[in-house]
């Protein structure tokens, strides 16, 4: 047990290790892409009725003149703090403009995972049960369907139908449950065609190996070898999955959120990029890095639970 407990921690650490190192690769090339970009953040900061001597003032405030290396280490000490400077539009610490709008674009992103990966796997485990049946051809058109089109097509769909015509639900904002509904299934579309498939190629391989075989000839219900014996080894994969398009859901809900008018980060990277708000766009696209690399770290501790094998190895 004290073996085990050690080996685990040691896991635990270089996982932490290598996702810190991935944090700062992603925090320079953050740096360095905010600056490469046209347009002088001085002079978005100072106003269109701002004049040279003001500007060049605000530059040296702002550190603008000074050699790359050195506004990379003062960036990072400001970062250390909790420190992501302040948009250009509101004059507001970035944090606290973000603090509202992560809620927003994670209540959207988890919501579509859990049901992203829910009916994936129910269904592509439903169809590996019953292989070349017609649900399991039923289900390659529909994941077919799903992984092909883009994301913010469906969405303007969904609008027309159920908000335009039937008037169900609402077009646009987040007022209430119901506003959830459309961009919610928008999101989730990809990831459970996605999860789907892997799950149904996962669970194939899995049902053919002899221990499930076995667990069958002892007598046990379809049902407990599936959930127990067939699906638990056949997770791995499909987490891999779930993990990656968790980050990509985070990602697409740039494009939803912008379709539906839902106050989350993406529509602020929009509208943060648009207005050369530099200071948002770098806090936002860092929020966005590390909630993908702790979801990557959470994946791979799952692994470790599921699994222990991969512990030892």
């Amino acid at each position: 047990m004290a073996a085990a407990v050690s080996l685990f921690r040691q896991y635990l650490a270089q996982r932490l290790l290598a996702s810190a190192v991935t944090l700062l690769g992603v925090s320079v090339i953050v740096f360095l892409m905010v600056r490469v970009l046209p347009g002088d953040p001085a002079q978005v900061l100072a106003g269109l009725l701002a004049t040279e001597e003001d500007v060049a003032r605000l530059r040296v405030d702002l550190g603008l003149d000074q050699p790359l290396h050195i506004q990379y280490g003062v960036f990072l000490a400001r970062l250390a703090h909790g420190n992501l400077g302040r948009s250009a539009r509101t004059s507001q610490p970035v944090l606290e403009e973000l603090k509202p709008r992560l809620r927003a674009t994670l209540t959207l992103a988890v919501v579509s995972a859990v049901l992203a990966s829910f009916a994936g796997v129910a269904a592509g485990a439903f169809a590996a049960t019953r292989p070349y049946s017609r649900f399991d051809y039923l289900l390659s058109l529909v994941t077919l369907f799903g992984v092909s089109m883009p994301t913010y097509w469906l969405g303007l769909m969904l609008i027309i139908a159920f908000a335009v015509h039937l008037n169900w639900l609402p077009a646009a904002g987040s007022e209430g449950t119901a506003s959830l509904i459309l961009p919610t299934l928008t999101l989730a579309a990809f990831s459970v065609a996605l999860i789907a498939r892997m799950t149904r190629a996962s669970m194939l391989e899995v049902l053919g190996q002899e221990y499930v075989r076995t667990a069958r000839a002892k007598g046990l219900g379809e049902t407990l070898v599936v959930a127990r014996h067939a699906l638990r080894n056949a997770l791995v994969p499909i987490l891999t999955v779930i993990g990656l398009q968790f980050g990509t859901l985070l990602g697409g809900a740039v494009l939803t959120e912008s379709v539906f008018g839902w106050p989350g980060m993406g529509l602020l990277l929009i509208e943060s990029i648009f207005s050369r708000d530099y200071a948002m766009v770098q806090g936002i696209v860092l929020v966005f890095s590390s909630l993908f690399i702790l979801t990557n770290l959470a994946v791979d501790l799952l692994y470790v639970a599921i699994d222990p094998r991969i512990r030892y190895a």
